[in-house]
């Protein structure tokens, strides 16, 4: 029997508002809580209609620039049209089309076999280390990202601490005792008809972040802050 080969809707959703921007959601299911949408003009949205903390972020991008999981290229485009040398990888296909359709030097890349390159900084943002899957697999993700980076080259990203998911009404935090990290989710992701596979995904508290990095080898800083969610700036020593 032909494997069965799994949807792009991301890709997808980025070509048709590209086409004809209307308003239109991206369905995002979880095995641990309801599921969740993405509005499709979020991934098209301008440098004055993004968030406080990704401003900061781009504005904290050096030299030679990595944008990791781009989608529809809202942080791409603005390095790049600010001058900065910006390269973009995604795994969907649709949204790699579209990325070099309006410019940006884009190609379909799992990060985990990207290899013999060098940044200066990954942008990891819409909390992009999440791609390390799970907490054990974190170490592994920052290892590998240390060998595409330059000397004093940086990680820029952001994540959630997603304890008070957990919380009861008294605001005691119950953990399931046979996982291994609170932050380990599965997401599939549907647009219309077009579905995805599930997937693995990271979501990791600032203190942890700083006890992985640190003991990768890399200088972890707290850049900002709002309630639950951080940007972290972690610069490579070796």
């Amino acid at each position: 029997m032909a494997e069965k080969k799994h949807g792009d809707p991301i890709g997808q959703a980025i070509l048709e508002y590209a086409k004809k921007p209307r308003p239109a959601d991206i369905v995002v299911a979880s095995d641990l809580c309801d599921d969740d949408i993405i509005p499709v003009e979020v991934l098209f949205r301008s440098y004055d209609d993004m968030p406080e903390m990704e401003q900061i972020a781009l504005s904290k991008c050096i030299g030679h620039i990595l944008d990791v999981g781009a989608a529809a290229g809202a942080h791409s485009k603005w390095l790049n049209d600010a001058g900065f040398d910006v390269k973009a990888i995604d795994l969907s296909p649709g949204a790699v089309n579209y990325l070099n359709e309006v410019g940006i030097n884009a190609r379909v890349q799992d990060f985990f076999t990207l290899r013999n390159e060098q940044y200066d900084t990954l942008l990891m943002l819409m909390n992009g280390i999440g791609l390390a899957g799970s907490l054990s697999n974190l170490p592994k993700t920052l290892k590998h990202a240390s060998t595409l980076l330059a000397p004093k080259g940086k990680i820029l990203c952001d994540s959630s601490d997603v304890s008070y998911l957990f919380e009861d009404e008294d605001g005691a935090v119950w953990i399931d005792l046979n996982s291994e990290y609170h932050g380990n989710f599965r997401f599939r992701m549907t647009y219309k008809k077009e579905q995805g596979n599930w997937f693995d995904w990271l979501y990791v508290d600032f203190d942890t972040l700083f006890k992985v990095g640190s003991e990768a080898g890399f200088t972890v800083r707290k850049v900002a802050e709002q309630d639950e969610h951080f940007l972290a700036e972690l610069t490579w020593n070796g």
